[in-house]
């Protein structure tokens, strides 16, 4: 049986928890826009690609 550390070492733990981070800023994304903030702006601060951001707005 894996115990704590052992899970968070698996591949499995670490693709999961990225996904959900990724997820995370993504779902920011619209309140940081309602704030005035720029896309080059939330790109920096959330530490992703323009292109990521600018499709996600186009989805709101």
């Amino acid at each position: 049986m894996f115990g704590l550390n052992e899970f968070k070492q698996t591949r499995f733990y670490q693709e999961v928890f990225a996904e959900g981070k990724e997820e995370g800023k993504l779902e920011t994304i619209p309140q940081l826009l309602a704030l005035g903030l720029s896309i080059e702006q939330i790109a920096q601060a959330l530490d992703l690609d323009e292109l990521v951001v600018r499709q996600a707005a186009l989805k709101l």
